[in-house]
């Protein structure tokens, strides 16, 4: 799977995790010079609070477009800051 926004791939990898129709990025995959950390903080019911990246690709932002779980609940531990993206970040296989 590849995340690519502004015609720039910004993370690729085999082993992502789909939960809820969203593609978590194992860390390591994303490339980290797209990301710019965010103050936007989300709850969700069942996999805790998620913390934000901006996602910047030559000089554009894409605010908010993608988010992880720093400390996710017991159900949600496998995507423990794994990384998912959307606001047109684009996921191709």
């Amino acid at each position: 799977m590849k995340a690519i926004w502004n015609d720039t791939v910004i993370a690729e990898s085999n082993e992502t995790v789909n939960i809820e129709g969203n593609q978590y990025f194992p860390p390591e995959s994303v490339i980290k010079g797209y990301l710019s950390d965010s103050q936007t903080h989300t709850v969700c019911h069942w996999k805790g609070t998620a913390s934000y990246f901006d996602v910047v690709v030559a000089g554009k932002v894409n605010k908010d477009a993608a988010w992880y779980y720093p400390e996710p609940s017991g159900l949600a531990e496998k995507i423990k800051n794994y990384v998912a993206f959307w606001h047109g970040v684009k996921i191709t296989e």
